[in-house]
């Protein structure tokens, strides 16, 4: 280790240690590697910049962003709730399934875990607190549980991330996370209706079968989103971030001309809120490309590439690894954050190793995602918190069963990478 590196990340710890957010962290540390290292400081503006102006793709995330904060300012939330409570809500831990459910289905518009935990989730957690047959701690539990669904299921943020810095198809990323998003669906509703019989809770009331039409209408609209943003993107109409770019004004079309749900004074709190978010995500962004200057120039990567070559490791033992150590750091950072900083450093022992860049991405995000829910320091355990009031020992003494089934499925995914790579393979994925 050189020592305008070792300065460096004695800045970038040190910044994160008390309190600075960790893209200005990332920057403070770059900056004190340059100086160290006598290079002109201004390197890290120019390589943000141009970076971020090279990068056409990067135009997808505040898209998806503003269409995720339109579908929550709107009452679309409250068809797909309707639906979803018409579809499973007559079986036993009906509000858990729906739960479930939701969370498959906004996933299609959102892309964000957050997002999906702090809209719908809050409105699904309300209503299983007030039908008093759940406790607090389990509605938030398996709210936070199934919103780490919402970035596997197209549209993905992570995945739209992971595409830039490994240089993947984003359309084979989208098809290759449908399989796992709806197998997490699965277990999680397993999972639920154990529980469910385990603890005696009760069924919600049936909605009749002639109503079933009329829901499904009203919800239609909504539901049609994932489909066209996947038939933009493989039809070869447009491209990734054209798509993006149709279903932000979908959304708008939805809410304010069909349904007539948002008004101009709400749709510039939207603008406005996703301008925050796109630009807390910016830099973020910027701050790990001038990190990747400083990879490439102390040669990190092919560094740990000689030494898992020496090593003579086997691709499924490096898997594990690798996915242990996201696991452990989704726990403290920000998906965002490892994805655009850690994970570069192992795409090169992925082609030395033959393992194929798509699935390695989804395992990444589905990692990243359980991150979120692990205690003591998962993100989407403190956002419930901060939206419901709900204390975090309740919902920490919840989450465990929901942790493990989710890390089961994950396994699943390491072990049968066909399963990841199904969908893209019909599409003429060679991979």
């Amino acid at each position: 280790m050189s020592i305008e590196l070792a300065f460096g990340l004695v800045a970038l710890f040190a910044s994160a240690a008390i309190g600075i957010p960790v893209a200005l962290a990332i920057i403070t540390g770059v900056v004190v590697y340059l100086g160290v290292g006598g290079q002109d400081l201004a390197i890290a503006g120019e390589t943000m910049v141009q970076r971020l102006f090279d990068g056409f793709l990067l135009l997808a995330v505040p898209l998806f962003i503003v269409s995720a904060n339109i579908m929550n300012a709107g009452t679309i939330s409250d068809r797909l709730l309707a639906f979803c409570v018409a579809m499973v809500g007559r079986f036993r831990g009906g509000l858990g399934h729906v739960n479930v459910v939701a969370s498959l289905i906004f996933s299609g518009m959102s892309g964000s875990a957050v997002a999906d935990a702090a809209g719908i989730g809050k409105i699904i957690i309300d209503m299983m607190v007030k039908s008093k047959r759940y406790t607090r701690g389990y509605a938030a539990a398996i709210t936070a549980a199934t919103a780490t669904i919402g970035p596997i299921i197209p549209p993905s943020i992570p995945m739209v991330l992971y595409a830039l810095v490994s240089n993947t198809s984003i359309g084979d990323l989208f098809l290759a996370g449908i399989v796992p998003g709806l197998v997490m669906g699965g277990v999680l509703m397993l999972m639920n209706t154990w529980m469910s019989h385990r603890r005696d809770f009760g069924k919600e009331e049936p909605v009749p079968l002639r109503a079933l039409p009329k829901i499904t209408a009203r919800a239609t609209p909504a539901l049609l989103m994932p489909v066209i943003l996947l038939t933009c993107i493989y039809s070869g109409v447009t491209t990734p971030t054209e798509a993006a770019a149709i279903a932000a004004l979908y959304a708008l079309v939805v809410a304010a001309g069909l349904y007539r749900t948002i008004r101009i004074k709400t749709l510039y709190h939207v603008f406005v809120d996703s301008a925050r978010s796109a630009a807390s995500v910016g830099l973020v962004i910027g701050a790990s490309m001038i990190l990747t200057y400083v990879v490439i120039q102390e040669n990190i990567p092919n560094a740990i590439s000689v030494f898992l070559d020496g090593a003579d490791i086997s691709p499924l033992a490096f898997l594990l690894a690798v996915n242990l150590f996201v696991l452990v750091l989704g726990c403290i950072l920000d998906a965002t954050v490892i994805i655009l900083v850690i994970v570069p450093l192992f795409i090169p022992t992925c082609k030395l190793l033959g393992i194929d860049l798509v699935h390695f991405g989804v395992l990444v995000v589905v990692n990243s995602m359980i991150g979120l829910i692990t205690p003591p320091y998962g993100i989407l355990l403190f956002v419930i918190n901060a939206v419901t009031g709900i204390p975090l020992k309740e919902i920490i003494r919840e989450i465990w069963a929901f942790l493990g089934i989710l890390m089961a499925a994950l396994m699943l995914m390491i072990l049968l990478p066909d399963m990841v790579l199904w969908v893209p393979r019909l599409f003429g994925y060679q991979g």
